[in-house]
């Protein structure tokens, strides 16, 4: 589990600015709020706040597209990301991290 928080800690700096509020449910690790808002992105543990959307993924492959290893269009289309809410931001989202 800490692996994968450090990772997500690691990619933050591609999120500043990215103008959302996502979480990130990975599963076998746990499930982290991402605020993209303002000029440094912040990471926190999942809580009740609002997102734009909900990026699901197992851990192995959120370590693939973080190395750039998983294309994020391929990894939706067969169904190993999901996505709940804004498609849009999502897109936004693992494109930046891609």
């Amino acid at each position: 589990m800490q692996d994968t928080e450090d990772r997500l800690r690691e990619a933050l700096p591609r999120l500043n600015r990215l103008g959302y509020v996502v979480r990130f449910a990975v599963s076998d690790a746990g499930a982290w709020i991402v605020d993209g808002r303002s000029a440094t992105a912040e990471m926190v543990a999942d809580d009740d706040r609002d997102t734009a959307c909900t990026i699901k993924i197992s851990k192995d492959n959120l370590a693939r597209l973080l190395d750039g290893r998983l294309d994020p269009m391929v990894a939706y289309s067969l169904g190993r990301i999901k996505v709940l809410g804004s498609k849009g931001v999502a897109l936004k989202l693992v494109s930046t991290l891609a």
